[in-house]
């Protein structure tokens, strides 16, 4: 048998792989692009599957594809095709995907590439010959019926952004958000030195500083949302420029329900197809919730790898799980390889924001912007990355971190910022000059002042106490 078959396009025989669904054009942007050797994402072929889906659905329901046009459709012809689709958005023919990410700058090569392979695999369904030369299911025809790619790509794109913002990056943010939440509260009688500066301030409360952490996450669950947001108009419906040449005036409306039901996101049809088309503004403006997220962790998980820093050396107020050795040369020693692994991430995401910013801003010009394979792929690993890898610190860090109350405890008496809690008393001046003096002698703020008899034994005390320094007083 041999290893390739002739297909046929506007210009003229290809040689494609035997066995593969796709076809010439495919073939074509396999050979034109051999790049980085990244395939689309997943999630944006099955969001093009699913898009290819709604587009048939509303097609079938406004009598297009069965009509009176062109080599119309059998009833079960468009059942094959509908099916075909659904196994697209199921992840069945992800390894039909060959074309690299950098290609044309609309995605018209991905475009054809869905619909060759769903036209073949609808015609292998009807009991069909789908090697033929000519298609009785054609992915022109039909499959790509009333739409573009200019308005397609983009749509499937938002699809696969908003459903994995919903799926993926959401729930994890609220499991870290959760974890921080319990620790706040496990951890809210536990005394310790606030540091401002990196300098030693006025005491707080673990639970305090984790409530703090927890109140960012809550934040960032925020801006998840808002992400998802900013993609729910869908371009379809505008086709080639935006005028919506070829297509039925209700086609974007009707994907777009259909799109909503199928996905239970609130997708609805662009206010303005031109825009739509041209711009990818609202892409720019999701990403740049994704960074500010990128922003939270890389603080939040910066900040715990400071509070475990130690475990003699350092503060070690938070012991984190052991979770591999940390050298190969110092036995014994244990890194918080948890708290960097997120710190990269988040690294990443916010270079991502550059090239989201860059293509969004310089790569739409009049009625389309080229940039979009690789916006929507940029966007989708930095979802990726931000749910993956807070769903792996949860696990193996943050849900096992343990507080160390004796490290806690004791830096608070020594901390020469005591003496804030003096100023009512005995004015900033002189406060300042004891904070001076208690650190030349070595001495505690508490100690000086009970040699100096600066204040009565109990004002003294009453001052002094740590845990009514961390609470405003009436």
């Amino acid at each position: 048998m041999s290893e390739f078959r002739t297909e046929h396009d506007s210009m003229g025989d290809v040689q494609v792989p035997a066995q593969a669904y796709y076809g010439a054009q495919t073939q074509r942007a396999v050979e034109n692009f051999p790049v980085s050797g990244w395939p689309l994402h997943t999630e944006l072929i099955h969001a093009m599957g699913l898009v290819k889906l709604a587009c048939a659905t509303a097609n079938r329901d406004l009598g297009k594809l069965t009509g009176t046009g062109k080599n119309p459709l059998s009833d079960a012809q468009v059942d094959a095709l509908l099916n075909a689709a659904r196994e697209v958005a199921a992840g069945k023919f992800d390894g039909e995907f060959p074309i690299d990410v950098f290609q044309t700058g609309s995605g018209t090569s991905s475009n054809m590439n869905c619909n060759e392979v769903i036209a073949n695999r609808a015609i292998e369904l009807m009991q069909g010959d789908r090697f033929a030369m000519q298609k009785p299911i054609h992915p022109n025809d039909h499959v790509n019926m009333g739409q573009s790619t200019n308005d397609t790509f983009p749509t499937a794109i938002h699809v696969a952004v908003a459903s994995s913002i919903r799926t993926q990056l959401i729930p994890a943010l609220q499991r870290f958000q959760q974890v921080l939440a319990a620790k706040a509260n496990e951890w809210d009688q536990i005394i310790k030195i606030g540091r401002t500066h990196l300098a030693d301030a006025t005491p707080l409360r673990l639970g305090q500083e984790f409530g703090g952490f927890a109140r960012q996450l809550e934040l960032s669950l925020g801006r998840a949302e808002r992400a998802l947001e900013a993609v729910l108009e869908l371009p379809v419906g505008g086709t080639a420029v935006g005028s919506g040449i070829n297509t039925h005036p209700e086609f974007g409306g009707r994907v777009a329900q259909v799109l909503a039901k199928e996905t239970g996101i609130a997708f609805v049809e662009a206010a303005n197809h031109f825009e739509a088309n041209a711009q990818r503004d609202g892409l720019v403006e999701c990403h740049g919730q994704l960074k500010a997220i990128a922003s939270t962790l890389f603080n939040v998980s910066n900040n715990i790898r400071w509070l475990g820093s130690g475990p003699r050396c350092g503060f070690y107020e938070v012991k984190l799980p052991d979770r591999q050795p940390g050298s190969s040369i110092m036995p014994g020693k244990v890194n918080p390889v948890m708290c960097e692994s997120m710190m990269q991430v988040a690294a990443r995401v916010i270079g991502n924001d550059g090239c989201l910013t860059i293509s969004g801003a310089g790569g739409g010009q009049f009625q389309l912007n080229i940039m979009m394979p690789v916006m929507g792929q940029t966007t989708l690993e930095s979802i990726m990355l931000l749910a993956n890898v807070t769903n792996a610190f949860v696990e193996f860090c943050a849900e096992e971190m343990e507080a160390n109350e004796e490290a806690c405890v004791a830096s608070v008496e020594k901390s020469l910022s005591m003496v804030t809690s003096l100023n009512p008393h005995i004015g900033y001046e002189k406060a300042s000059a004891l904070a001076k003096e208690a650190f030349k002698s070595g001495k505690t703020i508490r100690e000086l002042c009970t040699e100096q008899n600066i204040l009565p034994p109990d004002v003294l005390n009453a001052a002094l106490d740590p845990m009514s320094m961390t609470e405003p007083q009436a």
